[in-house]
């Protein structure tokens, strides 16, 4: 049996703290059960942009007229579309390739299982056990995989999910007709896409609305823009079964609020209903390793679980499941394992930003305003529409525009952020400084304990003001071009 200082379970977020301990002559696993990567390199944020932005030049070129420019018809040439998508999926080989010539790293593929507390065995993919191995510390960083609800039907039918999409069931031309079930952040995404390509999208929902992790008048102009580009939005609705009929998909629905039956009839089904933990997989029980009722592993705000030498990273602990997220985890790990483990440092989720990019984008961070209102916390409210500013109205944006794009900034009585929400071109960007504004206070918040103080003073206690240490510290929504301005620094010599 095979043992090691450190086995990582995930290549997604795992391979930057994976990087970060045989930096420090750890000797060290990795187990992963599908492409190097994880979800975000090959079936998630990357590939999925390499087809938004053709899709968001689309929308963009059929907008024009509002400002006086007028384009044919964009046209989509798939084949090249395609091609950007694998050309970013397929570097997981390269990944693989170079993982596997790191001295003191061992690399296998297949699906791990603790048989102990400091043990796992390892299944391929024909579900045979063929390796057994030890370790002094876990890191896990297995993530999540999308749900389907059981459906009548569906199995038959057979159906999408982002991680058939981008694998063997990637389509040889765009649909001609599409139902996504799920209207949120994937759903909405998917919808965009395919409704600018020219395919006839359904989108479903059993909630009252779209987007429902947003500001109700943020969801409510991205559901106004999806009707303008021809998509049909089904809320409060349920999918009481699936059949075929004439090699087509019917989806037989029913809505929640009249109890109307009706048939939505398509090419291809999606499921975009949410994701599920993948720790079951890795039979927890058998180490002791503590998991919550929806089956994420527990962490604390040191990233560890009830076992002092198992520690989870990323989507796997149910906290916010983004990239930015976990690779700021897999940072703070590294820290408290090797840097400085005198002086740990704790992962915060007070400003954990994030982007929905749809048409229009949409971006948020911190709290919306019921989440606020439900703290019973005094608070201001402020709202800026893209009309209202010069730039806005270059881009044909009226106040009588009615999918018109808005700021709205939420601040507590002492000025502090407690949320800020962006909807329109460029949402992403356009909120990065709220994030950066966020972590400067939380950073000085604990040295100063309300005192006032003079400006020399508040130097003195925090040195980083007026430097580029809050936006080190702070996450950065991936993928945007914030990464740009943020990660200059790390190019200083």
């Amino acid at each position: 049996m095979s043992r090691y200082d450190f086995v990582v379970i995930g290549s997604g977020g795992g391979l930057m703290f994976i990087e970060g301990a045989l930096g420090y002559n750890k000797k060290c696993a990795i187990i992963e059960n599908s492409k190097f990567g994880g979800t975000c390199l090959t079936k998630g944020c990357i590939p999925s942009k390499m087809l938004v932005y053709p899709a968001d030049l689309i929308r963009e070129a059929e907008e024009g007229a509002k400002i006086g420019v007028t384009f044919q018809k964009p046209s989509v040439d798939w084949a090249a579309v395609s091609k950007r998508v694998w050309g970013q999926i397929d570097l997981n080989e390269k990944v693989e390739a170079r993982l596997s010539k790191i001295p003191d790293l061992d690399v296998y593929k297949g699906t791990a299982e603790f048989s102990g507390p400091h043990t796992m065995k390892i299944k391929n993919a024909e579900g045979e056990y063929y390796a057994q191995i030890e370790s002094d510390y876990f890191v896990i960083a297995a993530g999540a995989h999308s749900f389907v609800p059981p459906i009548e039907g569906l199995k038959e039918t057979g159906y999408l999910t982002s991680e058939t999409f981008f694998g063997s069931s990637y389509p040889k031309k765009p649909y001609e007709s599409l139902a996504i079930i799920g209207a949120g952040p994937i759903g909405a995404e998917f919808a965009h896409i395919f409704a600018s390509f020219g395919t006839k999208v359904s989108l479903i929902e059993m909630n009252p609305g779209i987007l429902t992790t947003e500001e109700e008048e943020v969801s409510e102009v991205v559901r106004k823009q999806f009707v303008k580009d021809g998509i049909d939005v089904f809320t409060a609705t349920k999918t009481l079964k699936v059949t075929m009929e004439d090699n087509k998909k019917v989806l037989h629905l029913q809505n929640m609020d009249d109890n109307r039956e009706f048939k939505v009839i398509c090419e291809e089904i999606m499921f975009a209903s949410g994701v599920r933990s993948n720790a079951p997989s890795l039979k927890p029980e058998n180490a002791g390793l503590e998991t919550d009722k929806r089956g994420y592993v527990v962490t604390n705000e040191y990233l560890e679980t009830n076992l002092s030498h198992i520690w989870a990273i990323g989507d796997i602990n149910g906290k916010y499941q983004f990239r930015h997220k976990a690779n700021k985890e897999a940072e703070i790990l590294i820290n408290n394992l090797f840097k400085d483990p005198k002086n740990k440092k704790a992962m915060s989720y007070d400003a954990v930003p994030w982007a929905i990019f749809t048409h229009p984008q949409v971006a948020h961070v911190g709290k919306t305003e019921r989440e606020v209102k439900a703290t019973g916390c005094k608070y201001k409210v402020g709202i800026n529409r893209y009309s209202d500013v010069t730039a806005g109205r270059a881009m044909g944006y009226t106040s009588k525009s009615e999918t018109n794009g808005f700021v709205k900034l939420i601040v507590g009585e002492d000025k502090s952020i407690l949320g800020a929400h962006v909807v329109g071109p460029n949402a992403a960007i356009l909120l990065q400084p709220y994030v950066y504004m966020m972590n400067c206070n939380r950073k000085c918040e604990k040295k100063i304990r309300k005192k006032k103080v003079e400006i020399e003073q508040l130097r003195a206690m925090c040195p980083h003001l007026g430097t580029y240490t809050p936006m080190d510290e702070s996450m950065i929504i991936h993928p945007a071009m914030s990464e740009l301005t943020a990660w200059v620094t790390e190019e200083l010599e």
